[in-house]
């Protein structure tokens, strides 16, 4: 039935309002890691660039309401109170009835915004392109608002509803996850072409753009605190983060030490990271390049990621200009290497690995105080191009080992991706997962997924909960945000695995986070606040590990 009282539609607009507020803010925080990357290579302003992609972010919101609510010519008085809060968000002017009927009438002639010039840079810029499964989220619920606003779904608004979500996975499917190799950052004529625009006003509306907001300069110890309070709050790792503290602490001291004239102690910073895919080396390689410039040590502090590819060129005469040209890239910062042993090959003559090799060795000598190298990949590999080379070996003297994730931190990178995308886990989820993770990684082998394996598993849910509530009304905010356990889906997990989800007699192991002292727990408890009974301190009882045979 349509909405009767206007205080039934008051929920809609406050999730529409946080929705749109999440879209713009997407695009600016990814905007920022761009500008704090390399503002170079955009060819533009700092400020200029955070406003394009504002701009892109009020275009693709008005897009999305157009492409569903042009479907009725009529426009109802509940889609016309959704289009008041988009205006208003996007000019920061609340307009009149009228008004807002000649705003959509003059956006309904001149749409001409594309689905691909929206999505660009989700497609193009690597900041970007880790947040694509974010932004999908995003785009879903923004649609599924105004097509049940009204509380009415035409089957011409579900096959919207599903052609918007097929349009996504065409353009933005492709992206490599956060930390894979990927094509090299859209040049300033690409990333323009992706925000050539701006939402103005149409004539008589008097609307203003929305100014974008920038960072706040913070001082170096404010930034270092800030950056090993971020390293902290990273789930698992905690040997790396250790580590990671140690050498930040030998450091500090060395600065120290160099302010009373007393000797130095001469300390490499290239790092070797060996690990399974996924389990957060790039992650902390851009951590450290953050900390190092907090702490002066590197003047910008940011990360290039690249791989043999980046480096290696196909024919002769090119790779030695390639090589340096992608370390110009990183100087001041960061280079990361991933799968670095693909640079020689392993069996027979390998000239323009050698060549690229030798390039990185002269250019970590000539700028060893601008530029800091992490290789990265798998452990054996990693141990064999070391051994086969003394001098990448003496130059890399810290190793860092990433462990694979236990079943529990999986699920809780999970629903780390669950807040931030506003999604719940009712209990039974919460079971079925740490089911499937604990079997997977009972028969894993190296190229086992970790974090990206949580990312595969929980884009394909929100996928399937989609599919599962596009015809299904009234909407509510517990339709839209609530992950049941048919939404989860392994590959590689056998149906058993999975039989009976409610067995009370099921039970997990849980660490109390006070005194450290593991105990079962029936699974009814999974996302409960329990007591420990040994100290007394009481916590979330989010996830654990499987505690009996599956």
């Amino acid at each position: 039935m349509p909405v009767s009282d206007p205080a039934d539609l008051v929920p809609i607009v406050e999730e529409y309002h946080k929705s749109l507020k999440e879209c713009e803010d997407l695009y600016h925080s990814c905007a920022q890691e761009c500008t704090a990357s390399d503002l170079a290579v955009y060819g533009q302003s700092e400020d200029d660039f955070l406003q394009r992609m504002v701009d892109l972010s009020h275009g693709l919101m008005l897009k999305i309401f157009l492409d569903i609510a042009s479907l009725d010519p009529h426009w109802s008085q509940e889609v016309v109170v959704l289009a008041g809060e988009l205006f208003e968000f996007v000019w920061n002017k609340r307009l009149k009835p009228k008004q807002l009927r000649e705003a959509l009438g003059h956006f309904q002639r001149t749409n001409d915004l594309t689905w691909n010039a929206l999505l660009g840079p989700f497609q193009r810029l690597k900041p970007f392109g880790s947040k694509s499964g974010r932004l999908q989220t995003v785009v879903m619920r923004l649609a599924n608002l105004v097509a049940k606003a009204n509380g009415r779904l035409t089957p011409e608004e579900v096959r919207q509803l599903r052609w918007i979500q097929a349009e996504m996975r065409r353009i933005l499917d492709p992206i490599p996850l956060a930390g894979e190799p990927s094509e090299s950052p859209a040049t300033g004529t690409q990333a323009q072409e992706q925000a050539s625009f701006e939402i103005v006003s149409p004539p008589g509306a008097g609307g203003k753009r929305r100014p974008a907001v920038l960072v706040e300069d913070k001082s170096p110890e404010a930034r270092l605190a800030e950056g090993l309070a971020e390293l902290d709050g990273l789930i698992g790792l905690a040997t790396i983060k250790q580590e990671v503290r140690g050498l930040i602490n030998f450091l500090t001291v060395q600065k120290a030490r160099e302010q009373f004239d007393l000797p130095q102690t001469a300390i490499s910073l290239h790092h070797v990271f060996s690990g399974n895919p996924g389990t957060g080396k790039t992650t902390v390689a851009r951590f450290l390049g953050h900390l190092f410039g907090a702490m002066g040590l590197l003047t910008k502090g940011h990360l290039v990621e690249t791989d043999r590819s980046g480096l290696v060129a196909e024919y002769a005469g090119q790779t030695g200009p390639k090589s340096h040209k992608k370390i110009d890239e990183a100087l001041d910062g960061v280079l990361f290497i991933d799968e670095a042993y693909s640079l020689v090959a392993e069996k027979g003559d390998d000239p323009y690995g050698a060549e690229a090799l030798q390039v990185l060795l002269k250019r970590m000598e000539d700028d060893r105080d601008r530029l800091v190298v992490v290789l990265a990949g798998y452990p054996a590999p990693l141990k064999r191009l070391l051994r086969s080379n003394p001098g990448l070996s003496s130059r890399f003297n810290r190793h860092l080992v990433f462990p694979d994730y236990s079943a529990a931190e999986l699920g809780r990178i999970f629903e780390s991706l669950c807040r931030q995308n506003r999604y719940t886990l009712p209990t039974l989820t919460r079971v079925k997962l740490l089911l499937g993770f604990h079997y997977l990684l009972a028969h894993r082998d190296e190229h086992f997924g970790n974090g990206r394996l949580v990312r595969n598993v929980f884009e394909q849910a929100i996928g399937r909960l989609a599919n599962r509530i596009t015809g299904v009304l009234p909407l509510t905010r517990e339709l839209l945000t609530t992950l049941e356990p048919g939404d989860v889906e392994m590959e590689g997990v056998p149906a058993a695995v999975w039989d009976d989800l409610g067995d009370e007699a099921r039970s997990f192991r849980l660490e109390c986070p006070g005194c450290r002292h593991s105990s079962r727990f029936p699974q009814k408890f999974l996302g409960l606040k329990v007591q420990c009974r040994r100290c007394q301190a009481c916590f979330d009882a989010d996830w654990g590990e499987v505690a009996t045979e599956i």
